[in-house]
């Protein structure tokens, strides 16, 4: 069985632990592991190999979280725009055997009883080599309206639900068969694109373009202009909503989407206030409760227990009066290493940069800013125009303004530099990308 995870976010709803280029899932929350390293440890249970549908910039973040687990046999297929599920699961069927059966899953869901887990996928997979579509119908604790729900009579669908009020949450959870909508699916890859060119035939055709036309090397890369043609749905409604061919196992397995920080809360500790903190630093609160208190290095959200889910209002403000502050953090990863803004005002700026062993940074140059260069730890292969030479802890070098170079780390220890960037402007958009071993494109 295959697991196909889906590495979609946007990164706001949990903000500002979450940002663009670091999305809830992989973010390191639970024991120094992340959502989506425990989604992969969780199914590896059930599961011999894995498929993730993911844009370029989390497919690093992706790789370099395997590696850190262990995990090998592992399959990409990379979409430049994201266009819902029912078109992401579309192309990671059509990569496979028809036969094959798949365990489809969010990359960012908690999921505490691996015992029931594992029941439940086994019954699943039973149904889905009869020619199931099958679905898991969480069995509800509260009545929740951030959810969909799913009517059922035993195994067999009745009915999908949108979001119900708080009124008709109450009625479902009352009536003992309706169950929340986990997300997760199991079916043969082609008994699912059978269903869907059935059921939505529009999302099949553009699909099947996107895939015959992609890339097929270390990784399955779907063009910018045929992503962009596949239809926008979820495959709720394009297929499970319609076909008469699913079914749904009711689930008690401890199961969270960690959508908000009030969910997040739930499942970590708090003060004996009820005060839910996150932070690196020593937070102390007097005679104050129920409160959510998120410590970044370059923000910090307070929200009462309850209204979490507004940071939304938050991100919206931000994505228009500072949108870098919801893109990405002082941290960035990068599929080289990492850098950490240290400091950054008009005309300056102030990096510590890390290059991991064996890795560099595309051949490039900048327009409106030089740059200075200090070795901490480490050796620095340094192309700057046709020179190539190597500098030494305590050592410096200078990029001029329009000058082509590159960092390189071409020992066995990781690489720490300082860069100091001064001109008129130091965005990270002022870059021309001339080569680069990741494929990266432009200023990407």
């Amino acid at each position: 069985m295959t697991n196909i995870i889906l590495c979609g976010g946007s990164g706001t709803r949990l903000w500002p632990i979450s940002r663009t280029l670091m999305p809830k899932q992989f973010v390191k929350l639970f024991e120094d592991k992340s959502l989506f390293q425990l989604t992969v440890e969780r199914n590896s249970a059930v599961c011999d190999k894995q498929l993730i549908v993911s844009n370029s910039e989390q497919y690093f973040l992706a790789f370099n979280q395997l590696e850190e687990i262990n995990q090998a046999n592992n399959r990409y297929i990379l979409e430049p725009v994201g266009r819902n599920t029912a078109p992401a699961i579309a192309l990671a069927c059509m990569s496979l055997d028809p036969d094959e059966i798949v365990l489809v899953t969010p990359s960012d869901h908690l999921i505490k009883d691996q015992h029931a887990y594992v029941q439940v996928i086994t019954q699943a997979a039973k149904l889905a080599s009869d020619d199931y579509l099958v679905t898991f119908g969480i069995t509800p604790t509260f009545p929740e309206t951030g959810f969909g729900y799913i009517e059922a009579s035993g195994e067999d669908v009745k009915a999908f639900h949108e979001k119900p009020d708080l009124k008709t949450a109450e009625l479902y959870v009352n009536s003992g068969n309706y169950y929340w909508n986990s997300g997760m699916f199991c079916f043969k890859a082609g008994r699912f694109l059978d269903e869907l060119q059935k059921w939505s035939p529009a999302i099949f055709d553009a699909s099947t373009q996107a895939y015959t036309n992609a890339t097929h090397e270390e990784m399955t890369k779907i063009s910018y202009e045929d992503m962009n043609a596949i239809p926008d749905e979820s495959i709720d409604y394009a297929v499970m909503e319609k076909s008469t061919r699913v079914k749904v196992i009711p689930s008690s397995i401890g199961w969270s989407d960690v959508g908000s920080f009030d969910a997040l809360s739930d499942v970590m500790p708090n003060d004996a206030n009820n005060n839910f903190i996150l932070s690196n630093k020593p937070v102390n609160l007097i005679d104050v409760k129920d409160l959510i208190i998120i410590d970044t290095e370059d923000a910090l959200l307070i929200s009462h227990k309850g209204s979490s889910q507004k940071v939304k209002e938050v991100v919206q403000h931000y994505k228009q009066t500072n949108p870098e502050l919801t893109h990405i953090h002082r941290t960035a990863h990068r599929p080289w290493g990492t850098y950490t803004v240290l400091e950054d005002t008009p005309g300056y700026k102030i990096k510590r940069i890390m290059v991991k062993p064996g890795k560099r940074l595309s051949l490039q140059k900048h327009f409106h800013r030089n740059e200075h260069w200090i070795v901490l730890s480490g050796t620095a292969t340094v192309t700057v125009g046709e020179k190539t030479f190597s500098v030494h802890p305590n050592e410096s070098t200078y990029i001029k303004a329009g000058e082509i170079h590159r960092l390189a780390n071409l020992g066995k220890i990781p690489l720490t530099i300082i860069e100091t960037q001064v001109g008129e402007y130091t965005g990270e958009d002022d870059i021309v990308r001339i080569e680069d071993d990741f494929n990266r494109e432009g200023n990407e």
